[in-house]
């Protein structure tokens, strides 16, 4: 099981998204430890003083695929949910200072939340899907896939080039452009597609 994830994703509204369409994807991975499940509270890390929080849909791959084109990819997609994708930003700044690799800051226990999924049946059109995060009852990210700079697809389409895609395969495809920050123990996180809450647990 491979948990793969993009940066840098989403314009803001108004913003014109061919700007950052270079075709250089930014694509990293996260180990299967780094998933929490079952809306369980998280343990904040003992290594880090600056916890950020992304919110980003997450697509689920259904199919085997290698060399996938953006007009079949779609067709890979089984469910879609949402999590969190946390960075401990000093543990993080310090590699790519050495420009050395992320895993530390990306890929630590419980660097990736994520909720139960829902079948891609139930999304009409794949880049008009609404989510949004809520800590401690207060909105703090929006977002909506017309905004994304690479679409499900195109994502799904440039991975392939490189690695196969397997069933059960985690793609976190983005943060809102806004909105993230740090979070501490204690907070609550609540987040919801198209108003559905689906995640929705602790910092402890």
């Amino acid at each position: 099981m491979k948990i793969l994830a993009i940066g840098k994703n989403y314009i803001n509204e108004g913003e014109d998204k061919n700007v950052g369409k270079t075709g250089n994807q930014i694509i990293f991975s996260k180990p299967e430890s780094s998933l929490v499940t079952g809306n369980k509270d998280v343990t904040y890390p003992s290594f880090t003083s600056d916890l950020r929080y992304e919110a980003e849909l997450v697509i689920k791959i259904g199919l085997r695929g290698k060399d996938i084109t953006e007009a079949e990819a779609e067709n890979y997609i089984s469910e879609i949910g949402i999590g969190i994708d946390y960075t401990a930003k000093d543990i993080f700044d310090q590699s790519r200072e050495g420009k050395g690799p992320w895993d530390l800051g990306k890929g630590f226990d419980g660097a990736a939340p994520i909720s139960s999924f829902k079948p891609v049946s139930s999304f009409p059109d794949l880049v008009d899907i609404n989510f949004d995060l809520k800590i401690n009852g207060e909105s703090k990210q929006v977002g909506n896939t017309s905004l994304m700079i690479y679409n499900f697809a195109e994502i799904i389409a440039f991975v392939s080039k490189f690695m196969t895609l397997e069933p059960g395969d985690l793609i976190f495809t983005g943060t809102p452009a806004s909105g993230t920050g740090k979070i501490a123990k204690g907070d609550r996180l609540q987040a919801s597609i198209e108003g559905d809450l689906l995640l929705d647990f602790k910092m402890v």
